[in-house]
C-alpha cells in the first residue's frame, strides 16, 4: 500500500520504519526542513521503560494549588479561554484516582516494555549513531515519604515484571559518585540497572537516513491544511504542496493532532504541556552523572549524551505557543548548579522548549478510528521517545491486518 505518515517527529519516523520495513510505499509529510525538529529535538533523552507512572494520581492533587504560584513550580498553569484545555483540565482531574492510576501504569508498562525490546533489536540489527548507552536510571527522593511510598510502587511493579532496587542515601551516593553534593538532602532512591539513554534528534536522523536508503520519500517544508474525506473515508491531505493521495494514513502530529480529525467527528483528549531542556557541555575534569538521574521532588531529569548534560523537566499547561520562559531555563540551571556544581563550567547553554502532546489520563491514542484508512499515532506525552518504537509497530501490524502483540485496551479513541 501507498502510506502518509503525517508527522516527521520520533513517534511518526518509528511507524513509518516498521511500515517500510513490512513492504509498503511510504512518505512522512513533515513541515519543517528536517526531522525531530520540534518535541524530539532535545527532550529529556531517557528511555525510562519502567518510570511510566501518570501525572495524573490521587497524590498529585493536594500539590497542584501551591505549584500553580511558584515560579519554580513543575507544573504551572497560564488559563487561556479555551474549551479544549479545561475540558483537559477536567478529565485529568477525574483521573487523579488511585485505581485508574495503577490501570493506567500498567497497560503503559505492557507497551514500553515491548518497546524496550524493539529498541535492543533496533540497536543490534541497525546501524544508528545516536548516543546510545545502557547505563540505568536513579530516581533520587528528599522526602522520606515520597521515598516510602516509591518503595510501595517498586513492589506493585516487580509484580508486573521491573526489576528495581531501593538505596539508601549512601547506596545512591556509591552508586553514583556525582550525587555528593546532593547527598545531605537524599532520603534514598530507586535503581532500575535496565533503563536506557540516547540522543532523541539523532535517533531522528538515524531512522531518516535508514527510510532514506528503503526508498522511503520524504516530503519537507510542507504544511498540513486539512484531511479531505467522502463518507467513511479519507481522500487526501490537502498541503502547501497541493493534495497528497494516499491508501492509508497515519496521524503523527503531537499536540497538532487534535485540530486535524476534529472536523472529521473525531475528538482526541490530547493537549500541549510545554517542557524544557538544557543542554551542557562536560570538558575534561567535570564530574557529571554517567547513570540517569531523576530528582523526583523537582521532577528534573539529567541524561549524560555523549559529552553533553541533557536537563530536562517542567510542564507549562499553556496553550501551543512554542516559545521559551526564560524563568523556567533558569529554574532548570539553578538546580543544576545546586545538584552538580562540577558537571559543566555552565558557559555553554543550550536552552530549547517544546510541547509534549498529552492526554488526561497519560495513555497514547493509537489504532483504528471510524475511517478504515486513518490510523492514530498521537499523545504519548513525555514518553514520546520511550514508546515510539512499540507504537510504531503496533501502527504497522495494524496496517497489515496483523494482532498487536500489546493489547490496545485503554489506547483506542
Amino acid at each position: 500500500m501507498k502510506i502518509l505518515v503525517l508527522g516527521g517527529g520520533v513517534v511518526g519516523l518509528a511507524a513509518a520504519y516498521y511500515l517500510a520495513r513490512d513492504g509498503h510505499e511510504v512518505a512522512v509529510v513533515e513541515r519543517n526542513d528536517g526531522v525531530g525538529l520540534e518535541t524530539s529535538y532535545a527532550n529529556g533523552g531517557q528511555l525510562s521503560y519502567s518510570y511510566v507512572a501518570p501525572l495524573a494520581s490521587p497524590g498529585v492533587l493536594p500539590k497542584i494549588p501551591p505549584w500553580l504560584f511558584r515560579r519554580d513550580s513543575p507544573l504551572r498553569f497560564a488559563p487561556a479561554l479555551d474549551v479544549h484545555q479545561w475540558r483537559w483540565c477536567l478529565e485529568f482531574i477525574l483521573a487523579c484516582t488511585q485505581a485508574q492510576a495503577d490501570l493506567t501504569t500498567h497497560r503503559l508498562l505492557r507497551l514500553a516494555y515491548y518497546s524496550r525490546r524493539l529498541m535492543h533489536r533496533f540497536v543490534a540489527a541497525e546501524p544508528a549513531e545516536f548516543d546510545y548507552v545502557r547505563n540505568g536510571k536513579l530516581v533520587v527522593h528528599s522526602d522520606p515519604a515520597s521515598f516510602e511510598s516509591a518503595r510501595r510502587l517498586l513492589e506493585y511493579q516487580a509484580s508486573l515484571g521491573s526489576d528495581q532496587q531501593a538505596l539508601s542515601a549512601d547506596e545512591c551516593v556509591t552508586l553514583e559518585p556525582a550525587l555528593r553534593g546532593m547527598r545531605p538532602r537524599l532520603a534514598g532512591g530507586i535503581y532500575t540497572p535496565s533503563e536506557d539513554a540516547g540522543d532523541c534528534y539523532e535517533f531522528c536522523v538515524s531512522l531518516e537516513r535508514l527510510l532514506r536508503a528503503s526508498g522511503a520519500q520524504f516530503l519537507l517544508n510542507t504544511e498540513i491544511y486539512r484531511l479531505l474525506k467522502w463518507r467513511d473515508r479519507v481522500l487526501g491531505v490537502e498541503t502547501s504542496r497541493g493534495v497528497l493521495e494516499a491508501d492509508r494514513y497515519v496521524l503523527a502530529l503531537g499536540a497538532a493532532s487534535p485540530r486535524l480529525v476534529r472536523p472529521l467527528g473525531i475528538r482526541l483528549p490530547v493537549y500541549p504541556l510545554k517542557g524544557y531542556s538544557l543542554t551542557l557541555a562536560i570538558g575534561p575534569g567535570h564530574v557529571a552523572p554517567r547513570i540517569s538521574i531523576t530528582d523526583f521532588k523537582k521532577k528534573i531529569v539529567y541524561a549524560r549524551l555523549g559529552d553533553e548534560l541533557r536537563v530536562a523537566g517542567m510542564a507549562d499547561l499553556a496553550g501551543y505557543a512554542p516559545t521559551i520562559d526564560e524563568s523556567r531555563v533558569a529554574t532548570l540551571l539553578d538546580e543544576t548548579r545546586a545538584a552538580f556544581p562540577e558537571a559543566s563550567d555552565f558557559s555553554q547553554l543550550k536552552p530549547w522548549c517544546g510541547l509534549r502532546p498529552a492526554t488526561p489520563k497519560g495513555t497514547p491514542v493509537l489504532g483504528a478510528t471510524r475511517y478504515p484508512n486513518l490510523l492514530l499515532d498521537c499523545g504519548q506525552g513525555a514518553l514520546g521517545f520511550t514508546l515510539a518504537l512499540g507504537c510504531g509497530r503496533v501502527i504497522a501490524d495494524i496496517a497489515a491486518g496483523r494482532a498487536p502483540e500489546v493489547p490496545l485496551d485503554g489506547f483506542t479513541v
